[in-house]
Formats: structure tokens, sequence, C-alpha cells
């Protein structure tokens, strides 16, 4: 019984190892060709975005740990747009939309918060179930990093970094 409850517990432990590895991975292919609305009513096409590093982050108002990113991300935008950034929230298709500007408004966010009501971003970007769920794209439309979870942030700045040296 012992070994066969062993022998279980491994099993399921590498599974949930592939699909953490899943989650987090380089070289993830070419973004999706999409339309964000975002809460001011905007619309930003992410192909016109090309030419820049862009970050696209999935979050919602019920995820701590979104929550808790959030003055990072603001801190990271402000130092980074002026240099060609781009970064786009993406707030959960289960997300009331009042509960959303709330959040922003709150959190004084100066970065563009988009509205997913159907899950088409969701889906768009390998299906995003769990949050925070962040993508960030190179100069050329390939997605270059894929993370389920915090970011860490000096990763990402060096990514940035070397991105925006290259154009």
């Amino acid at each position: 019984m012992k070994i066969r409850l062993a022998v279980l517990l491994a099993g399921l432990l590498s599974v949930l190892a592939g699909t953490l590895y899943s989650y987090r991975h380089d070289g993830a292919g070419h973004a999706p060709d999409v339309v964000f609305t975002t809460v001011k009513g905007e619309q930003i096409a992410l192909r016109e975005l090309r030419g820049h590093p862009v970050l696209v982050t999935f979050w919602a108002s019920d995820c701590p740990s979104c929550i808790e990113e959030m003055p990072r991300l603001a801190e990271l935008y402000r130092q980074y747009a002026p240099r060609g950034l781009k970064l786009i929230g993406v707030a959960m298709h289960y997300d009331p939309p009042s509960r959303v500007l709330s959040v922003t408004s709150a959190k004084t966010l100066p970065y563009p918060i988009a509205l997913d009501l159907q899950a088409k971003h969701a889906r768009a970007f390998a299906e995003v179930i769990l949050v925070p769920n962040s993508f960030l794209i190179d100069p050329k439309g390939e997605i270059s990093m894929h993370k389920l979870g915090l970011l860490d942030m000096q990763e990402l700045k060096a990514r940035i970094e070397r991105m925006l040296q290259e154009v």
C-alpha cells in the first residue's frame, strides 16, 4: 500500500512539474493577433505595437498576487515606457467591470487596462485560466517569455533592456 501511494505521489508530482514548466518557458511562438478594448474605450491592436517590447499581463481583482504585483508593474511601466515598453493589463472575463474600474482607480495604474468580457484574449494567449499570467513579446511579435505567477522583476528588466538595445 505504501509503495502504491509513493508511486501515485511521484506520478502526480511529475505531471505537476511538467505543467508548471509549460507555464514558464521561452520561445512560445508568435503573439496572437488581438485587439484589446481598454476600460476607457480605447482600441489597442497588438500588431500595431510591433517594434516595441510588449508585456501583456492577465489579472483578476480577487487574486492577491495580482494586486501585490500591480505597484511593481506600475513602476516598471514608468521606468521603461519612455524608452518604448508597452504594457497592457487584461482583466479576466469573470471580473465584473465595476470591480476592475475600482481596482484600477484605487491602484492608480498608469498603463492601459483591457476588459476581456468574452475571454477571447485569454483563449488567444494559450488558454489563460490562472492568474497572474504574463507574456513578454519582443519587437518582432514573438512571445519571448511566458510566466504564470509573480514576475521576477530583475529578470524581466534584463530582458526588456536587451530588447530595447536591439531596437
